[in-house]
């Protein structure tokens, strides 16, 4: 555990083959949305591959500022790992208890409320990652760190 939150660019570039991979198994698959009257429809094989630019780009900062011996809240780095990990796997999960029967209805406007939830807070978890960042480029170097 305290590697990887001395560390947090590991975690990051290690889930990228695992995301691309998951875009070439389901490249069929398609996730469409709709807002009032406009429907958005997106390949889940370009979303798998934006999400690795994504976590390539969040490793590379969190590497960025492991080689510049910059110090990072070690609290942020645990919150952002957790957010942008545990969220959507918490989301993952709750989809699987949809129900198809008609007469469900009620159970599935509270499940979708809840993974609509998990999903803001995940992104909105990720306003943590430039504080962070920003806050380790303003405190004093660290010149014990390797």
């Amino acid at each position: 555990m305290g590697k990887l939150i001395n560390k947090p660019h590991l975690i990051f570039w290690i889930s990228i083959p695992y995301i691309v991979l998951s875009g070439f198994i389901s490249s069929e698959e398609v996730l469409d949305f709709n807002i009032y009257d406009t429907y958005f429809v997106i390949s889940l094989h370009h979303l798998n591959i934006l999400v690795s630019i994504l976590f390539g780009t969040i490793g590379l900062g969190y590497w960025i500022m492991l080689k510049a011996k910059r110090t990072l809240s070690k609290w942020m780095n645990l919150f952002h790992i957790t957010l942008t990990f545990g969220c959507p796997i918490l989301i993952w999960i709750l989809a699987q208890f949809y129900r198809e029967s008609i007469m469900e209805y009620n159970f599935n406007n509270n499940l979708t409320f809840a993974i609509h939830l998990l999903a803001l807070i995940a992104i909105f978890g990720q306003i943590i990652y430039p504080v962070n960042i920003i806050s380790g480029l303003i405190k004093k170097r660290n010149e014990n760190s390797v």
